[in-house]
């Protein structure tokens, strides 16, 4: 890597400042211009000679021959100079000497360890004077090897920890390609089976059409034979009639008449008896809303990520960031009352209801800028569910209406739900119901998109006292339905039908006083706020206590709604604010 001193200048007066790569530079002083040809005297060559070179001083860079050679041994300065024997004709790998850029003519051989920076001598006596520790570069070599030594060591630790991480993955990549081709299978398998009952339920009904129309149709053919012998009668009446009127004798006419009196009679009382159970009419009544719910409904399963960044609940949570929720054109302070978080075209969006200044809020960074969306409703939002990706229902206190809205990450209203309840608690079921709980009186009803209710679980429902005060609900991975109860003091756990999973409801210490926002995580583990204990607590998938996960010592005073969102992270409702902390591993 090569820091430019100073980028801002021309291209050429700091190209010199780009370090060569190592195995360049070896190869240019080994073999570039600066190599020298060891096979002849040096010495012996600027005096005109030539004399085969024995040995190589690789201080001075030189190659002597055997005179030369105990000539530089004399010399006191000499002596101690590293000098070699050669055998055959060598290349010797001559030190580089780095000149420096502002005193062209002088080697770097100082290093201001002050400034660190590699300097001649001139640079040391103008520019260093008055800098403490100004070294020669020799003295520092040992030290710089030992370190290089350790960095290679460390590299090599690191090369290798790599290397298994690359060999672990490539190993994953094999797996998620065989996981990719089961769960691929699984789908197909679902689908079909889901295929399989349609086309069940498909020959059902063609087997009883055929059954019933075949029998309306047999009464019909009997029908038109027995028509078919009545008009071949009536003709043959009519031919006697014609007969008896052409006779001369009184007596053919007076028992043709007798007789055509017996027919009528015959006839009229066969018209007038009618058969029970005869078909008049098939139809085929299809409720095309019962079939697109049911279809909406039709669950082949979910695609579920599991990040590595999951929440970890076993690891200490870290405030990372606090959302204000107060902004400009607000009536009072912001009063969050609930939350959840969108992922809204790759921005995470945190959306909350503001008691207080009747209103939905969004909160944002987008191009590094915060941002917000405010969308003010006829009443006071309490409890908030999401829909979709970038849609949300909420409840709106003193108007009976649920609202939906959608999330750009900018707030706009797509429609309002009329209720025949005032709703607080808020939770989505599938794409084409809700769950939402009312005061008066205390139940948890199932709602469709219209606002019809489906069903209600009430007070004493199933012969359990559960309901007293429902304040949140959301739902669990496996589509049951929790609620926090402010009456009871407790936790339940309903299925869609009404029917009791579990009720937390503990004395002693893990006790409960005011239960406020909950929410379920991925894995299944749930987190209730208790309001008056300024604490979240920690419960198991079958509503086992864990621990408080947060006290007011991490800063939480009579925490309202909470979610959880992505990259480990729990989004807490606390008075004015929204405090978002990190827990992950």
């Amino acid at each position: 890597m090569t820091k430019v001193s100073d980028p801002e200048r021309p291209v050429e007066e700091w190209a010199d400042d780009v370090k060569p790569i190592f195995v360049i530079q070896g190869l240019l002083d080994s073999f570039g211009p600066g190599s020298k040809d060891t096979t002849n005297c040096s010495y012996c060559k600027e005096e005109g000679e030539t004399t085969p070179a024995t040995s190589w001083c690789s201080v001075c860079d030189d190659a002597l021959c055997e005179r030369c050679t105990r000539m530089h041994q004399r010399i006191p300065s000499f002596r101690h100079h590293d000098v070699v024997d050669l055998s055959g004709e060598t290349r010797v790998k001559v030190k580089r000497k780095v000149m420096c850029k502002v005193h062209k003519d002088e080697n770097i051989k100082y290093l201001c360890k002050d400034c660190k920076t590699a300097v001649c001598q001139t640079c040391c006596t103008i520019h260093h004077r008055k800098c403490e520790l100004v070294v020669e570069i020799e003295s520092e070599i040992p030290a710089m090897k030992i370190e290089l030594s350790k960095n290679k060591k460390n590299l090599l630790k690191k090369h290798n920890e790599m290397k298994t991480h690359v060999g672990k993955q490539t190993y994953k990549v094999g797996e998620e390609l065989a996981r990719y081709v089961q769960i691929e299978s699984n789908i197909k398998s679902a689908s079909l089976k889901a295929i399989q009952m349609i086309k069940a339920k498909e020959r059902k009904l063609l087997s009883e059409l055929k059954e019933r129309s075949d029998r309306h149709i047999g009464q019909l053919k009997a029908d038109i034979k027995s028509g078919e012998m009545s008009v071949q009668m009536y003709q043959k009446q009519t031919e006697l009639i014609d007969q008896a009127l052409q006779s001369e004798c009184d007596m053919d006419v007076y028992e043709m008449y007798q007789g055509c009196e017996a027919v009528d009679v015959e006839a009229v009382g066969v018209l007038d008896v009618e058969e029970k159970g005869r078909i008049d009419r098939i139809t085929f009544r299809q409720d095309t809303d019962k079939l697109s719910r049911a279809l909406e409904d039709l669950h082949l399963g979910e695609i579920h990520v599991q990040y590595d960044d999951v929440l970890d609940l076993k690891a200490a949570p870290v405030l990372q960031d606090t959302i204000h929720v107060t902004v400009a054109g607000d009536a009072g302070r912001g009063d969050p009352y609930h939350v959840t978080m969108l992922v809204v075209n790759g921005t995470d969006t945190v959306v909350v209801t503001d008691y207080i200044n009747k209103s939905v809020k969004s909160f944002y960074t987008r191009n590094s800028q915060p941002g917000h969306s405010k969308l003010s409703l006829e009443g006071r939002p309490w409890g908030i569910t999401r829909l979709k990706h970038n849609q949300v229902a909420v409840t709106v206190m003193g108007t009976s209406q649920i609202v939906t809205v959608e999330v750009n990450p900018d707030l706009v209203m797509l429609s309002t739900i009329t209720t025949s309840k005032h709703y607080r608690g808020i939770t989505s079921l599938t794409p084409s119901t809700l769950a939402a709980s009312a005061l008066s009186p205390p139940c948890v009803d199932i709602l469709d998109m219209s606002g019809h209710v489906l069903k209600t679980v009430c007070r004493g429902h199933k012969g359990g006292d559960i309901l007293k005060y429902p304040c949140f609900l959301c739902t669990t991975r496996t589509g049951n339905i929790l609620l926090s109860d402010g009456g009871t003091n407790c936790v339940v756990c309903l299925t869609p039908d009404g029917d009791v999973v579990f009720n937390y409801r503990p004395t002693g210490d893990t006790a409960l006083k005011y239960p406020r926002g909950i929410t379920s995580t991925s894995t299944g583990d749930i987190l209730v706020t208790d309001f008056s204990l300024h604490r979240v607590i920690h419960l198991t998938e079958s509503g086992q206590f864990v621990r408080n996960i947060l006290t007011s010592q991490d800063g939480v005073k009579n925490p309202w709604g909470l979610c959880v969102g992505g990259r480990g992270r729990i989004y807490l409702c606390i008075d004015n604010v929204v405090k978002v902390f990190t827990c992950c591993k």
